[in-house]
């Protein structure tokens, strides 16, 4: 006799979480992302509301009201999904209170990104090459010259950088499947000739170690890279890039700021070259896995006075996209 699986859901809304689910499953997100939320959700639903199906206000207010003692963060991953639910369930023609978009806006950072100026940037990658080597580990040194360019070049979130598969990057073609990204959903970036050249003789290397790590930038216990550990080498890189200025003196950075050194990079080609900034933007957001072109225009905040104020930003149209940018 062959065991039934045991349901995820059981209120009224059962079928429908399942089915919303498996809807952003197939469009590339991660399936189980919400499962913990509405699964609260359900329980609350199936105890206050056993007979209602429709998703309306009360319910959903009811139930975020609960939690009000919980975290920012953890509010906000409620609000995100019970407003995706709402949303699929207007989607599919059935009445649903949709929960208002400022519930689930995240507090803005107070870390101002970095630019590199394109000395500072080779001053940077210069001291990668020659960063130093480890008698416990012959990679960590081999590491930092070809993930900090590949963050750069490819205009990678740190994460996406450091938790690459090696299966995932295809040496002939110079293609790299992102799976570990911000929102689940699943991307293809392709690298420059010179970039898949240094991947190569890094690979190489790799083989010539006996590397069995899935990762393509592996630990010396194989696992990926942490995230302090990355930090802490490019601030070794940046005070090594800049000798003669104390640490405590030198700008803050993060690995991030090579990524916003990337998308400064390509708008300000795009301007240099006279095209119209509204009508590229979409071409970026895709390639760095935005879900916004909103989130792409933020870039144009940090670029410099003179670029922005070029004809090739229509700031009437922006506006439309981020309303109120002066620059």
């Amino acid at each position: 006799m062959i065991e039934s699986i045991p349901k995820r859901f059981l209120s009224t809304f059962a079928d429908n979480m399942e089915a919303m689910l498996e809807y952003r499953k197939a469009l590339g997100f991660s399936a189980s992302k919400y499962v913990y939320e509405l699964q609260n959700f359900d329980r609350y639903t199936a105890d206050n509301f056993p007979q209602r199906n429709i998703l309306d206000r009360e319910m959903v207010t009811g139930w975020l009201n609960q939690h009000l003692n919980k975290s920012r963060k953890g509010m906000i991953e409620k609000a995100i999904a019970i407003r995706h639910l709402g949303k699929y369930l207007s989607a599919i023609g059935k009445e649903a209170y949709i929960l208002p978009d400022e519930y689930v806006v995240r507090e803005p950072t107070s870390f101002t990104p970095y630019l590199f100026s394109d000395d500072e940037l080779a001053r940077l990658f210069n001291a990668a090459d020659h960063f130093k080597k480890s008698e416990t580990n012959p990679l960590v040194s081999k590491i930092p010259p070809v993930l900090f360019r590949l963050i750069y070049t490819c205009g990678l979130r740190p994460n996406e950088g450091r938790k690459l598969l090696r299966e995932n990057i295809n040496l002939k073609t110079g293609e790299i499947l992102l799976t570990n990204t911000k929102r689940k959903k699943e991307r293809v970036v392709v690298m420059s000739d010179d970039m898949l050249a240094l991947c190569k003789r890094y690979v190489g290397l790799l083989d010539s170690l006996k590397c069995e790590s899935n990762y393509f930038f592996p630990d010396k216990d194989g696992n990926a890279f942490g995230v302090q550990k990355i930090e802490r080498m490019l601030k070794k890189c940046w005070c090594d890039a800049n000798p003669n200025i104390a640490e405590d003196k030198l700008p803050n950075i993060r690995v991030y700021d090579l990524r916003h050194r990337f998308a400064s990079a390509v708008l300000c080609k795009w301007l240099d070259e006279k095209r119209n900034l509204n009508n590229k933007l979409p071409y970026l957001c895709a390639y760095m896995g935005h879900d916004k072109i909103s989130d792409t225009a933020y870039y144009i905040h940090i670029l410099p006075e003179r670029l922005v104020k070029s004809a090739g930003v229509n700031w009437n149209a922006l506006e439309e996209i981020i309303p109120g940018v002066i620059l």
